[in-house]
């Protein structure tokens, strides 16, 4: 679920207008990151200008089962939006985040607790990119010095970065039998 989106006891997320415009326009970006077809990032960019002219919340209108009234919105977009507002996420869009990611912090994002701006920030601020660097950094704690991290989330990384280790060192031990 995208963060900010709340449930109202067991219902379909809460979406606004606004949410689901920022999420378009971020795709709109990555896309444009990609070099992909420029009316392609376009539409992205005019969807996102046309939820934000709704008179009443897209999420109502689709709840309703009626059409929204954004031009030019093509059947691809429409999907993907109601997607949005049913699930609270958007398959595409997490897709397309990840591509955007270097290939160094997805390999980090394995470790259990290791999101995408904590991969970010371990492999900017302290060079690691793999698991191994990870449980090496935090085994001599370099990452409690860091401002928002602490010993004990040192801890919890340096055990999820082990179960990784130990996991890809049965793996090699397990291939290399064969």
């Amino acid at each position: 679920m995208l963060p900010g989106l709340e449930l109202e006891h067991e219902k379909a997320p809460v979406v606004t207008n606004r949410q689901i415009a920022e999420v378009l326009s971020s795709i709109a970006s990555m896309l444009e990151n990609q070099n992909s077809n420029p009316y392609r990032i376009q539409a992205y960019r005019n969807a996102a200008r046309g939820i934000l002219d709704l008179n009443e919340p897209a999420a109502d209108i689709l709840a309703r089962g009626e059409e929204l009234a954004v031009p030019g919105l093509g059947q691809r977009l429409r999907t993907r939006i109601k997607e949005l507002v049913e699930t609270g996420t958007l398959t595409f869009y997490n897709d397309l985040f990840m591509q955007s990611l270097p290939p160094e912090v997805r390999r980090l994002m394995a470790v259990e607790h290791v999101g995408p701006r904590t991969a970010i920030r371990l492999h900017e601020e302290l060079n690691i990119d793999t698991p191994e660097k990870l449980w090496w950094a935090a085994h001599n704690h370099r990452i409690r010095n860091l401002p928002g991290f602490g010993p004990r989330s040192e801890l919890r990384l340096k055990e999820a970065a082990a179960r990784i280790r130990k996991s890809s060192t049965t793996t090699t031990s397990l291939d290399g039998a064969a």
